[in-house]
């Protein structure tokens, strides 16, 4: 199914299923997609297409850079869902390297507050104006570098911070900001696209329908198409003869 969500909607909704994804760490059933018993038929799947592949690359360059350590995620009871624990470490990784990339190339350097003088004294109407501007200054530059809307890679990096400053940063929200550019825009919806699905098909909220490549067709010749997840049972279902088979094997034939 294609994804009509906009760019600032995905990184929104990954900010309100991740408290879900730490509630499903202690949670070792595993719901893989597709399930053991049909991942036969589904051998052959050309699973991901150039998106997806990119969106995969740029998680293990992340993974990489950031070396972030599981205790990170905060302290869970063992023994945890290794899948759940691997899909927050992996998108929680991107989104922080993501933010990070993008905050260098848009969001502008902090005022610089006047140069240090000595204190005098400032007799003047004159004088003391010129004391006055360079406090107002002063505190002028203080506020912008503690703006709340800059991303602040030494501070709160978590997914649910990243996400948030992403979506902002998609919709064009006001700051200390120039707009993203077309390439920038088409990166942040790819790595958005590709975290959410991850998250949904984790958490089992995704329906999936995929077809198997040529090389596993229905013994009649027909093209197998599997599709459940989002609560339903996934079915194997042959296009050509019409050939039904469930986790329990085949249902019709």
């Amino acid at each position: 199914m294609n994804d009509t969500r906009t760019t600032t909607q995905q990184l929104q909704q990954i900010a309100r299923l991740w408290p879900d994804l730490h509630d499903a760490l202690g949670d070792r059933t595993q719901h893989a997609w597709p399930p053991p018993q049909l991942r036969d038929y589904i051998a052959g799947l050309d699973r991901r297409d150039a998106e997806q592949a990119e969106y995969d690359r740029w998680q293990a360059s992340a993974l990489r850079a950031l070396e972030r350590s599981p205790e990170q995620l905060g302290v869970r009871p063992v023994p945890i869902s290794l899948r759940v624990h691997d899909t927050m470490r992996t998108v929680e990784a991107a989104l922080l390297d993501t933010a990070d990339r993008l905050a260098r190339a848009v969001q502008r350097p902090p005022q610089q507050p006047p140069a240090p003088a000595r204190a005098a004294a400032a007799p003047t109407r004159a004088e003391r104006l010129v004391w006055k501007d360079r406090a107002r200054r002063i505190e002028a530059a203080r506020r912008d570098a503690c703006d709340p809307r800059r991303w602040q890679p030494q501070h709160d990096r978590t997914a649910i911070r990243a996400a948030l400053w992403l979506s902002g940063r998609a919709a064009g929200a006001g700051g200390p900001f120039r707009p993203l550019s077309e390439a920038e825009e088409q990166h942040l919806a790819r790595v958005a696209a590709g975290a959410l699905a991850r998250i949904e098909s984790t958490l089992d909220l995704a329906e999936n329908r995929r077809e198997l490549t040529a090389e596993h067709p229905c013994p009649c010749g027909g093209t197998i198409e599997v599709y459940g997840g989002a609560g339903a049972r996934p079915v194997a279902r042959c296009k050509g003869c019409g050939a039904l088979w469930s986790e329990g094997g085949v249902i019709a034939a």
